[in-house]
């Protein structure tokens, strides 16, 4: 059997080993160093020099402290996308508060703008009070960031916006991760770029920094012997894990350009195939990085559904997946109350994103250019 065609796998440049080995030399394993520091400044350069950055764990992590400074508790409602990984839920449910589920719209895939403000209206009228919104840029595409943020702003509800996938991607040349109150970024080893495991939190002052960091290592207060006023968390990035983050910030932009690629790739490759559309920006405000390629498949013109692409990749060992599972059909979330129509459930039903990496050779291009040329023809 040949080699397997990963879905998006690590693409490590060998430049991390320098940030790695400097933190060994000078015994800087732990939780503070300079790479810390440097990682934070490289992202901070990244996304414009305006915001402050927090180095985490996870981006689930990010999110997590991000509802808890927003004193997100018991019984309170956060909306979110439903048509996301789980990881922008589940800390919805860390606070013992209430997931509130919002449909996608066609062009971007992202959060609805109409089916977020009737579902405020609808809770609105019910006396319930929204603490929070978190949207997502699936797959790196970014969302309708000015209706939603004049949505919320009319609203005076506090927007997290969820970036894990979206490193790289501009709206109307506004790096994503910057329009919420609070943006999440991720490093897991699927991401753009990685290390290894890890995310960060996105604030727009020192003050929110500061206090994210307190946070984020346990809470201890200022005191010669530990002593905490406050719940903390064991959040914070590993100073080694760190000086991978260094080393990859250098390549983002070639990793980003590589991905783009692949898209236009798959934009050339399924032109000529009716039924088959590959997920692209709407118009010139939206920039992708293009994290993951993914198509939509109509049966009732290709005669062929999204699983049997699947499995024929599958059967030349390369690694394909279904779009995600919208969270209110999820079995966790089945009682959460849901707001919208049938978009993410046909985009589940309909849709595959494919491999993606940015290391893919040309050998690996023709590969899967070989298994969709047969599965149509």
């Amino acid at each position: 059997m040949q080699d397997k065609i990963w879905l998006s796998s690590p693409h490590l440049s060998g430049k991390e080993l320098f940030y790695i080995e400097d933190a060994f030399e000078k015994n800087w394993v732990t939780s503070i160093g300079e790479n810390i520091d440097g990682f934070e400044q490289d992202l901070k350069k990244c996304l414009g020099n305006n915001e402050e950055i927090v180095a985490l764990n996870s981006a689930t992590s990010a999110i997590h402290l991000a509802l808890v400074m927003l004193k997100v508790t018991r019984d309170d409602e956060v909306f979110t996308s439903t048509f996301s990984f789980v990881a922008s839920a589940n800390p919805i449910a860390y606070c013992g508060a209430n997931p509130i589920f919002i449909d996608s719209e066609k062009e971007t895939w992202n959060m609805c703008p109409v089916a977020l403000e009737e579902a405020i209206q609808d809770r609105i009228s019910k006396g319930k009070k929204t603490k929070a919104i978190i949207v997502v840029h699936l797959y790196g595409m970014p969302a309708k960031m000015d209706e939603i943020n004049e949505i919320a702003a009319k609203y005076e509800i506090p927007v997290i916006e969820d970036a894990a996938e979206a490193l790289g991607s501009t709206y109307k040349n506004q790096a994503c991760g910057t329009f919420g109150r609070f943006g999440i970024l991720s490093f897991n080893g699927n991401k753009i770029i990685t290390t290894s495991g890890g995310g960060a939190l996105v604030c727009h002052t020192k003050e929110d920094k500061e206090k994210a960091v307190f946070l984020s290592t346990q809470a201890r207060d200022n005191a010669p012997h530990y002593q905490h006023s406050h719940i903390g968390y064991n959040y914070r990035m590993s100073n080694i894990t760190a000086g991978i983050g260094r080393g990859q910030m250098e390549v983002l932009q070639s990793r980003v350009e590589a991905r783009r690629k692949m898209h236009e790739f798959y934009v050339e490759l399924f032109s000529e195939i009716n039924g088959v559309e590959v997920f692209s920006e709407p118009g010139s405000d939206y920039y992708s990085n293009h994290w993951l390629s993914a198509v939509t498949i109509d049966p009732t013109i290709t005669g062929k559904n999204r699983e049997d692409l699947r499995l024929a990749f599958l059967e030349d060992n390369i690694e394909s997946r279904p779009l995600w599972k919208p969270m209110h059909l999820q079995p966790v979330f089945a009682d959460a109350p849901y707001y919208g129509g049938k978009v993410a459930e046909e985009l589940f039903d309909n849709g595959l994103c494919l491999p993606s990496g940015s290391n893919l050779s040309d050998n690996d291009r023709e590969r899967i250019a070989n298994v969709i040329k047969n599965f149509f023809n």
